[in-house]
């Protein structure tokens, strides 16, 4: 049977082929973002808690209400403001899904879509899927910082979406409030929405503040902030996660969403409900990751590898360029196979593969795993 493709440059992602690297190769995995100890058991013990009590059918099509109620507490407290949770907030299938599902609702026929590169691999092909053109900008090595003036120039009639992400997977940056400011006054009075994707708002170091796009009124109007509890609790398996918005933009999100995925895990929304109620299991992340930042970089200070701490999520971007003049690609792949530890090239994120000759690796590790790795990278 003859087809035609609607995404004929996508292949299989980095992650897959440098997790199948790792496996093939017995590696160290530091590649996927995902911790390899285990979530806090009382939560494990709310969600069997929650199947035991009934909670194994459909949940309400927006979430479990108790969650919804949870999330809008969440936002009031660390800032100040919040979401109706009966009409601003969706429990989603992962923080992806919200992602895919607010592309698919807003991008038609040749609208043009914002992203900053290195960019989170699911955004620039679920814009192509329904028409979109990506318009990259792309951000340098090792500060990644937004140049504004660039971003005001790409801004056209045919703009309907900027997304931005903060804390910044790859690169572990993070915007200012400098900067969110500036994203507001270049959309004020436009009818341009911004999607930021927030799935690390918790994990930021160094008494930084994160600067969610629902602090700046004007940026919240048009806004959808997507989160993750997969990525604050410590269970990226679950695939759950939420996204908040105005009604007028939500009511549009939740027709697509309706049909899409309907309603996601009930006993795991009632399990995250009842955990939400002890803020410390959100509050105390900045230290715990940050504990685990600075000690994987006590172990490395003296290898060849240049560093620039990490500001937020769980990924430490390392600078091999005093090493080899190897692509990255090629470099992270030996690695894996003559080294025995996986990382991930950030070239795969960037404009035209743009190679800055660093990895990024993944800190959310135990402390065993970060020795070993750091022996490893050590010796390189």
């Amino acid at each position: 049977m003859r087809h035609i493709s609607k995404l004929p440059h996508v292949g299989t992602t980095i992650f897959s082929v440098m997790s199948t690297l790792a496996n093939e190769y017995d590696a160290i995995n530091l590649s996927q973002g995902f911790p390899n100890f285990k979530s806090d058991q009382k939560l494990i013990d709310l969600v069997s808690k929650a199947m035991n009590s009934g909670y194994n059918q459909y949940a309400p099509m927006s979430g479990n209400l108790q969650l919804r109620q949870a999330i809008a507490k969440k936002f009031e407290r660390l800032y100040q403001t919040s979401y109706h949770p009966e009409t601003e907030i969706t429990v989603t299938a992962g923080a992806t899904q919200a992602i895919f599902t607010i592309i698919s609702t807003f991008i038609k026929q040749d609208d043009e879509v914002i992203i900053f590169k290195p960019a989170y691999d699911c955004y620039e092909p679920s814009i192509k899927l329904f028409g979109g053109i990506v318009k990259p900008i792309q951000l340098n090595a090792p500060n990644y910082q937004v140049d504004w003036d660039l971003v005001k120039k790409t801004i056209s009639s045919k703009t309907k979406l900027i997304i931005i992400n903060t804390p910044h997977n790859p690169s572990g940056t993070v915007l200012s409030e400098t900067d969110m400011l500036k994203l507001q006054e270049l959309t004020q009075h436009t009818d341009i929405m911004v999607l930021s994707d927030e799935v690390y708002e918790h994990i930021i170091f160094d008494g930084l503040k994160h600067q969610s796009a629902c602090l700046f009124p004007d940026l919240k109007s048009r806004s959808f902030v997507v989160a993750s509890f997969g990525k604050t609790f410590h269970n990226t398996g679950w695939k759950m996660g939420y996204c908040c918005a105005p009604k007028e933009l939500m009511d549009e999100f939740k027709k697509v969403h309706q049909f899409n995925v309907f309603a996601v895990n009930h006993p795991m929304q009632k399990g995250l409900a009842d955990y939400l109620e002890e803020p410390s299991h959100y509050l105390d992340l900045p230290n715990f990751y940050q504990e685990k930042r600075d000690y994987f970089l006590s172990l490395i200070k003296d290898s060849r590898f240049k560093i620039n701490p990490s500001q937020g999520t769980y990924f430490q971007v390392l600078d091999f360029s005093e090493i080899t003049d190897e692509h990255d690609v090629n470099f992270a792949k030996k690695l894996t196979i003559e080294n025995k530890i996986a990382s991930i090239p950030m070239s795969v994120f960037n404009e035209a593969g743009k190679d800055d000759k660093v990895l990024r690796f993944c800190f959310a590790k135990t402390t065993e795993t970060l020795v070993q790795a750091a022996r490893i990278l050590n010796n390189i």
